[in-house]
């Protein structure tokens, strides 16, 4: 199905270790722990600001068996329109690398950090960790403040508020939890969802949350 045209167009390929360098960014580097993605400068303040982000890997080849519609265009039960569905095949030990890249390929494509919401269903990502040592009061705000990419646990995904972009890494936790997940990250996406990891399970767990 075409893409919505702001949209990027989210490639799969098969999982490794990243083996490109996109020009102009570094070489991988053991995974810091990283601030939120912002398409400019790093958020002032920030209490880690720690080296670059590694580069993504190679282009993923454009989805086809692994993307699954979400009837886009029709309207929900509140009166929004559905949003689009793409799935990208990743096992769950490198679903949180494939939803890195899918958040560089949304940020170079136009949108802005305040669009995008990411969701983990298993380990945090680090920066959510991290913020979260500082209290929830200061991690929430952040959220609120809409100025960059906003990493949350699975877990808390009532918490989360709606964004044009949804992302969700399936890197573990239980099917009970992720088809909690999905269809309540499918009702905070304003346009696009995004789900990275094993697509029969995605779709079997997503239609059964719904």
């Amino acid at each position: 199905m075409p893409l919505i045209p702001e949209e990027p167009q989210i490639h799969e390929s098969a999982q490794g270790p990243r083996a490109t360098t996109a020009p102009g960014r570094p070489a991988p580097t053991p995974r810091p722990v990283p601030g939120p993605r912002s398409a400019a400068t790093p958020r002032p303040g920030s209490p880690v600001p720690g080296p670059a982000r590694p580069a993504p890997p190679a282009p993923r080849p454009r989805p086809g068996a692994g993307q699954s519609p979400a009837k886009p265009g029709e309207n929900r039960s509140d009166g929004r329109t559905t949003p689009q569905l793409q799935v990208i095949p990743a096992p769950a030990d490198g679903a949180l690398d494939a939803a890195e890249e899918a958040v560089d390929l949304l940020l170079e494509s136009g949108r802005t950090p305040g669009d995008v919401l990411v969701l983990t269903t298993g380990d945090p990502h680090p920066w959510t960790a991290h913020e979260l040592s500082f209290g929830e009061d200061a991690y929430w705000a952040q959220q609120d403040a809409r100025e960059d990419v906003f990493f949350a646990q699975g877990a808390a995904v009532e918490r989360a508020a709606t964004r044009p972009v949804v992302v969700v890494a399936v890197n573990g936790g239980d099917d009970d939890l992720i088809a909690r997940v999905l269809p309540a990250a499918l009702a905070r996406a304003g346009a696009l969802l995004v789900v990275c990891g094993d697509p029969q399970r995605i779709t079997a767990l997503l239609g059964a949350g719904v």
